[in-house]
């Protein structure tokens, strides 16, 4: 409904607030006059309703209010063949390169993916305040320099798709392991959008190789899915998943795309980000059990990856894969380094938690346990870490 409506008034404010109208007036009439047979149409114009109240009330008589006022056309403004999601372009617009390109991922979890100030806060590790005045300010710039709601030429596409692709990812990884307390552990409706999502770039763009490989990484991911809660409602680590109950159609797919992207890098191309994280993930997705994983592999990859994105979190994620090589005496120190840059995220507690307990350092692991219990916001997961400080000495 947003996208539909930013659409019809190119503005997001006015998007976002008359469809929350929409819903708040349907909240209050439908249990006394029941549900419309078409509720997503009265939603709709309830909203349109709502929209143009707003503009006359702060008396905008200018082409907004006219344009309101005259019979809307639904046919897309692209040539035929063109793609028509409103919610792809409703990406494409706040990931313009006039803003930055965090700013840009932001106001787009909030605007397409849905998620909550709390939720984008958590995943870029900043302040819940920080975080709502730079999507108030997003918004207002988009507004300010009349960015059009359109999905981009093909000249366009190459400024625009790295933030779009970061969206997508954040989606995905909010309905992977949802960051909210009072939702599901997994959040199928966000992983299964942003894998639609990824496809339509896809389509759009069938020769880059970082859209492929985000989308490999989504589908080796949420092949998983089905191992990954308990029937108690826990996290199911990768060691102690079913790998029966995985989607052999969407790793066969994964692997696929995986291995085009590998003959790419063969011929000289290197790979990126998104390519790299595939790749670790079709090495997971190849083993039987989880005794056969190639861990050397998946540390080379890692190495790859450092050298293009040498943050904290990716160096917490290699030093898992040490652990398996060298000990985890050898990754706990490389963890112990990461200390400052990630004391509020609660990965980094559990996985030195993990290494501690495997060193028989019971009393330290039980206290980086109750850090990243107090820290994890997902249910399932904080159901998995107190087993597991439970199971302590």
């Amino acid at each position: 409904m947003v996208a539909a409506l930013t659409r019809r008034f190119g503005d997001l404010d006015i998007a976002e607030e008359a469809a929350a109208e929409a819903f708040a007036a349907a909240v209050e009439r439908w249990p006394a006059g029941g549900v419309p047979p078409n509720p997503g149409a009265w939603l709709t114009t309830t909203a349109v309703r709502k929209a143009i109240d707003r503009i006359r009330r702060e008396h905008k008589r200018d082409d907004k209010h006219r344009e309101a006022r005259m019979p809307h056309d639904d046919t897309p403004a692209e040539p035929p063949g063109a793609i028509d999601d409103d919610r792809l372009r409703l990406i494409f617009t706040c990931c313009h390169p006039a803003l930055a390109t965090q700013t840009r991922v932001a106001l787009t979890l909030r605007m397409v993916g849905g998620l909550t100030v709390p939720e984008i806060a958590r995943a870029f590790l900043v302040a819940e305040s920080a975080m709502g005045q730079r999507i108030t300010r997003a918004k207002a710039k988009i507004k300010a320099a009349r960015v059009p709601y359109r999905i981009p030429s093909a000249e366009d596409l190459p400024a625009r798709v790295h933030g779009v692709l970061a969206v997508l990812f954040l989606v995905f990884n909010e309905g992977y392991l949802a960051s909210g307390p009072g939702t599901d552990p997994v959040r199928h409706d966000l992983t299964a959008e942003a894998i639609r999502l990824t496809r339509l770039t896809r389509a759009l763009m069938p020769r880059d190789a970082e859209v492929a490989g985000l989308l490999a990484l989504m589908l080796l991911t949420e092949a998983r899915r089905p191992a990954r809660i308990s029937a108690s409602g826990e996290l199911v680590a990768l060691d102690e998943q079913d790998r029966g109950a995985w989607d052999a159609t969407l790793i066969a797919e994964g692997h696929h795309l995986v291995r085009e992207r590998l003959a790419a890098a063969a011929a000289g191309v290197a790979p990126g980000r998104y390519q790299i994280l595939a790749a670790i993930n079709a090495v997971h997705t190849s083993a039987r059990d989880i005794r056969d994983t190639d861990w050397s592999q998946i540390l080379a990859l890692y190495d790859q990856l450092v050298r293009l994105d040498p943050s904290p979190i990716v160096a917490l994620n290699r030093a898992v894969a040490v652990a398996e090589l060298d000990g985890p005496e050898v990754a706990l120190a490389i963890v112990d380094r990461l200390a400052e840059a990630l004391a509020g995220y609660h990965a980094y507690h559990a996985t030195r938690a993990d290494l501690l307990r495997r060193l028989g350092r019971g009393q330290q692991s039980r206290a980086a346990y109750d850090r990243a219990i107090e820290l994890a916001g997902n249910t399932g997961e904080t159901a998995y870490l107190t087993r597991r400080r439970d199971q302590l000495r």
